[in-house]
């Protein structure tokens, strides 16, 4: 693959030519020059896009499809796919598929289905084995098969004493431990977040303290056994501010926040739309003013979508029945182009999380291998079904106005645009 990208504005701190506009030559998967005004020496394609931005490859730490055991609501080839076309490089996928991803033969069938793809996939594996809490999983064995860390997606380790145990084990072979921040006793069967919404429309509250009380206990843990401890998607003030604390006290600890928790409000559940039903709950204005200042502050280190495919049998019901979960891959830029400064929300989806999860970095800079993305700043839009390639079309954001427009990725030698 040879190509010529034309009048690019490098977003990229790690490289020599940040915030410049350039020409970058790609032969081979390589970049082979970087400068002003190049010429085509050799016929190469040459890839010309409106107000076109690059940056290093954007990897997604929270993303699950269905395969195996739930095609129906997304394939592991069209969830590539439509990461390529969102922006991601690479993507980090939990383990809530059927069998559950909890040992190596798991692991190993991902790794093998995603092969080829442009979009690099990387397994999470089930922290306990099939996500009841009950016993560790096949930990050692799963890393080796190229599992990046270990957690039940949006599922609590309800049993202390198995994360702890899971935290010390795990330091053995340097794995990274994901813990979901909810304490199931208090949340209970809630469906939304426990505030006057919640209460005017009669739906059942999950309070801010499940979150927290459950970051309280992790944190603890962490400082007693040591070892690495990721918390995804957090959502309250709160939970930014215990986080902060514990990284003054040196612990070994990242988490990341959803697009949807830094844009939209429970004002949302007036709606009845059960897309907006998501764990965690979409929480206040006051919430959402903390999370952007844990970006700034670099307490919250990294972005996700937490894109969640859900069939339509499961989300078009009431709400009290319809299952958790949105998709984002697609929207994830978009809702948080104008929100986060440009450069911020870089590298809060590139190098941030890459580093975390000892996903391979890379740098626009020549003899790198072209590992890009590259968007359009500058492109307001309302998000729509037709916008929408994901199997499932439970998108928080269906029908809201977003602005900046993802024209594809270079990756594995292969150029997705569109």
């Amino acid at each position: 693959m040879n190509l010529l990208l034309k009048s690019a504005t490098i977003i990229d701190s790690s490289s020599p030519f940040h915030l410049q506009i350039k020409d970058i030559l790609i032969e081979n998967g390589t970049i082979t020059k970087i400068g002003g005004k190049l010429k085509n020496p050799k016929n190469y394609k040459e890839i010309t896009f409106d107000n076109l931005h690059i940056s290093q490859g954007w990897f997604d730490s929270s993303v699950c499809f269905g395969e195996p055991g739930f095609e129906d609501r997304e394939t592991i080839e069209n969830g590539l796919k439509t990461a390529s076309k969102s922006g991601f490089t690479a993507v980090a996928v939990n383990p809530n598929t059927f069998p559950a991803t909890d040992n190596k033969s798991a692991v190993q069938f991902l790794k093998n289905k995603a092969a080829n793809a442009a979009t690099a996939l990387f397994p999470i594996g089930n922290l306990t084995k099939i996500g009841k809490s009950e016993d560790i999983a096949e930990l050692y064995d799963m890393q080796n098969a190229g599992a990046i860390a270990f957690g039940d997606y949006n599922k609590a380790v309800s049993n202390a004493n198995l994360l702890k145990i899971g935290l010390q084990y795990a330091q053995n072979f340097d794995a990274l431990i994901l813990s979901f921040p909810q304490n199931d006793s208090i949340a209970g069967i809630g469906l939304a977040n426990e505030e006057i919404n919640s209460t005017k429309l009669g739906m059942k509250g999950i309070p801010a303290l499940s979150e927290e009380l459950q970051i309280v206990r992790d944190l603890f843990l962490l400082e007693y056994t040591g070892g690495k401890l990721h918390i995804p998607t957090i959502s309250t003030a709160k939970s930014a501010e215990l986080i902060k604390e514990a990284k003054k006290k040196n612990l070994n600890v990242t988490c990341s926040v959803a697009a949807h928790h830094l844009v939209l409000t429970d004002d949302e559940l007036k709606t009845f739309n059960t897309n907006t039903k998501v764990l965690p709950p979409l929480r206040t204005s006051k919430d959402i003013k903390a999370l952007m200042k844990g970006i700034k502050e670099g307490v919250i280190d990294m972005v996700t979508s937490d894109h969640n495919p859900i069939d339509v049998e499961h989300k078009k019901v009431e709400y009290s029945n319809a299952k958790f979960g949105t998709i984002g891959l697609e929207s994830l830029f978009g809702a948080l182009n104008k929100v986060v400064d440009l450069e911020t929300l870089i590298s809060c989806l590139t190098t941030k999380p890459r580093e975390r999860f000892k996903v391979p970095t890379y740098s626009i800079s020549e003899g790198q291998q072209a590992n890009i993305t590259l968007f359009n700043p500058d492109f307001e839009y309302t998000f729509s079904e037709q916008n929408i390639l994901s199997t499932s079309k439970n998108a928080i954001f269906l029908h809201k106005s977003l602005n900046g427009k993802v024209y594809g990725i270079i990756s594995n030698n292969k150029m997705i645009a569109h």
